[in-house]
């Protein structure tokens, strides 16, 4: 998306809401705190994974080391395969051996993939295939914070019925606020509740420096410099 178009689409969530919702006072509806813990156990972490940069951006569900065959087990039914775009253009047979390891042990197979070079786009062609014929999801995260965040979200809605997961209804100011911010390129929906929790009003996020934002946890300064940029734009240009 260009800058504009992402600005156009926050406008668009904003105009269906009450003025005062941007600016929420300190007794309007607030971003609800992280829970910390997920319900259904630890996030298991193959011993494969010791010293991925990612670990350090889980921090809102418990996680521990285990002898799995997947890089990550989110639950039951569901785990992860992590993939640093670097790593495959220099082994380009390792996802691969690692697919058939896996085999169908989990309903949901994942494929983290990490965006960590200049020119992304031949790889991922590649591996779009790769992840439809192995019947996989891939998710791309921009950086270590966001790869880390995906997986916690994964593991935190583990338990949740699919009616908690869907859109919420046009009456709850929250879900537009989070709508809103989310539409930026690069941040995701935990992100945008994130940094509502942390500002407490669209109006405190607006006046934020970039500094501010980049000091956020699991932000980082690529997302901090988008959103910062996409906030401060003029709308329109004379």
């Amino acid at each position: 998306l260009e800058r504009g178009t992402e600005q156009a689409l926050i406008c668009h969530s904003l105009l269906r809401l009450p003025a005062r919702a941007i600016a929420m006072s300190d007794d309007s509806e607030k971003p609800p705190e992280p829970t910390g813990k997920g319900r259904s156990g630890a996030l298991i972490v193959s011993s494969r994974q010791k010293g991925n940069p990612l670990l350090k951006s889980v921090r809102s569900v418990p996680w521990e080391f285990g002898d799995i065959e997947p890089d990550y087990v989110l639950g039951q039914t569901t785990c992860a395969l992590y993939l640093s775009l670097r790593y495959h253009q220099l082994f380009p047979g390792y996802i691969h051996s690692r697919l058939r390891s896996l085999g169908r042990a989990f309903e949901l197979r994942l494929l983290l993939v990490q965006v960590d070079v200049a020119d992304p786009h031949p790889s991922l062609r590649e591996l779009s295939q790769v992840s439809l014929l192995a019947d996989c999801t891939m998710l791309l995260a921009w950086s270590a914070e966001e790869a880390g965040r995906h997986l916690e979200t994964y593991k935190a809605l583990e338990a949740k019925p699919a009616d908690a997961l869907m859109e919420r209804q046009e009456g709850d100011t929250l879900s537009k606020l989070t709508d809103a911010i989310s539409s930026v390129r690069s941040l995701n929906r935990p992100d945008a509740v994130a940094l509502l929790s942390s500002f407490g009003s669209l109006e405190r996020l607006a006046a934020a420096s970039e500094q501010e934002l980049i000091l956020q946890p699991g932000l980082g300064p690529h997302k901090a410099r988008r959103l910062h940029e996409v906030l401060h734009q003029p709308f329109m240009h004379s």
